[in-house]
């Protein structure tokens, strides 16, 4: 380490990586900055070198032990059970939240949108994203879509608290709760929960897909939107390429133990080598851990020669435009041209001023009251290729403990009142729960069930256990 710099990680990444971390480095040394840079290899090479993860056990060290990580963008190889390396550090390392910034910068940048001015702030560890997958028969794959009350309350108290610090007046949730009732139904409830406390700010909720139409169509009417992890991976793509461009917008991963910095789009293989790819993104995810470390004044200066420098025309290609931009660049000559406006501001683009702050953290939130959880039945999933019917008459044979009270495929039901129309796959759900309304299951009696099934020759895949929460189903209907 040395002494008096901040120490940071720094990866140069894959495809486009090494040319866009060259060029930010440079901005980042002639503006002066105050940092101490501890390079570590992920990517590419690391996965190929026989580590699943891409990412060594000593990397994890490096990382530990410096302020933040500011990483180029890596490839993921085809194929061979890779697991997604920024998945990976981020929920390794508890970065819980993920923060992207998208505003327009016209008429500099072609964009239908002139006045946007979003944030949109990204649930990091769980949903889809937690990649717990199978593949349960030969036709059937299955994804676990995880949504906590801890996860979720960190995600939406930070995007309240960050409305909050850069003045912002409304916080937005998209879900999709009118399907997904339990997952995305508890990201909104308690979104609602949250938001009562923050009566100063604004609220609302979108259902995400009427939300991602309104969000292309105006996003100037959006502030801070805050959602789960998919929906969010997708849509702040979105958010950043109707602003002008993908290669525009820069990210942070923001956890209570740790940091990491990057460019949202990905390593461009097919530009590689070409001096062509733009830095911005990685540039301005630099600028972003630059105010993540107190370091406002040099990132206040570094975004603001950056504004000069697409004020002035000097772009590269992806968002070059006859007539609007002055100078087509490369890599390293846009980087140079950053540098040279070192200490100026723009004239027509408002100049940014980041100041000093309280770092967001996960404020704790009060703990649910406690609630009656009642066991009351087991649904088991079954490999087979009859007819529904068929599989009815024989499950009905098997003596077990618990009753079988409804059959479905792929969450719709096709026994009892199934409709011959219905298109089957090769798992099935079968409901059972006790044969006495209103009588509890016991765990004794699950497995005397599965026992059963079993003897019968059936094959279980999965099962999943039905409880009562306070009263209430803590499960999907027996129509789905």
């Amino acid at each position: 380490m040395t002494r008096g710099k901040i120490p940071i990680a720094i990866a140069y990444g894959d495809g486009i990586g090494p040319e866009i971390m060259e060029a930010t480095l440079f901005v980042l040394e002639e503006a002066g900055a105050n940092l101490d840079y501890h390079r570590v290899e992920i990517g590419e090479k690391v996965y190929l070198g026989g580590h699943p993860t891409g990412i060594e056990d000593s990397t994890w060290e490096t990382i530990r032990h410096t302020k933040a990580f500011l990483k180029a963008p890596i490839t993921t190889p085809q194929g061979g059970g890779f697991k997604s390396l920024n998945v990976t550090i981020r929920t390794t390392l508890g970065l819980y939240a993920n923060i992207r910034p998208c505003c327009s910068y016209a008429p500099f940048v072609p964009t239908k949108h002139p006045k946007m001015d979003l944030v949109i702030v990204r649930e990091n560890e769980e949903d889809l994203y937690a990649g717990i997958e199978y593949q349960q028969t030969p036709e059937v794959c299955q994804s676990l879509k995880i949504i906590s009350r801890p996860g979720t309350q960190k995600i939406v108290r930070y995007a309240f608290e960050y409305a909050r610090q850069q003045g912002r007046k409304k916080v937005t949730c998209f879900t999709k709760d009118n399907i997904m009732k339990f997952t995305d139904g508890l990201f909104h409830k308690i979104f609602d929960e949250i938001a009562a406390e923050y009566p100063d700010i604004v609220n609302e909720h979108w259902i995400v897909d009427i939300g991602a139409a309104k969000l292309a169509d105006s996003p100037e009417e959006f502030d801070v939107i805050v959602l789960p992890n998919l929906y969010g991976d997708i849509l702040s793509d979105v958010a950043a390429q109707i602003s002008g461009s993908v290669g525009l917008g820069g990210s942070a991963n923001i956890g209570d133990r740790g940091a990491m910095f990057e460019a949202i789009h990905g390593s461009a293989p097919r530009r590689a080598g070409q001096d062509v790819a733009n830095p911005s993104g990685l540039l301005l995810g630099a600028v972003l851990m630059l105010a993540h470390l107190g370091e406002h004044e040099v990132a206040t200066r570094i975004h603001n020669a950056w504004l000069k420098a697409i004020e002035e025309g000097i772009h590269t290609y992806d968002i070059f435009k006859e007539g609007t931009s002055k100078k087509k660049v490369g890599t390293k000559a846009f980087a140079h041209a950053v540098a040279k406006l070192l200490g100026e501001k723009p004239h027509t683009l408002k100049p940014v001023s980041y100041k000093s702050g309280a770092k967001i953290s996960a404020l704790n939130s009060a703990l649910p009251r406690p609630v009656k959880r009642e066991l009351v039945g087991i649904d088991i999933f079954l490999h087979s290729k009859m007819a529904p019917l068929d599989l009815q008459k024989q499950l009905a044979m098997v003596q077990t403990k618990l009753n079988l009270t409804m059959i479905s495929n792929r969450g719709v039901r096709v026994w009892p009142g199934g409709q011959p129309e219905t298109f089957c796959v090769d798992q099935f759900r079968g409901r059972y729960m006790h044969k006495e309304k209103g009588r509890h299951a016991t765990p004794p009696e699950l497995l005397a069930t599965l026992q059963a099934l079993t003897d019968a020759g059936f094959e279980i895949i999965k099962t999943e256990n039905l409880y009562l929460i306070d009263g209430k189903p803590g499960y999907s209907s027996a129509e789905g």
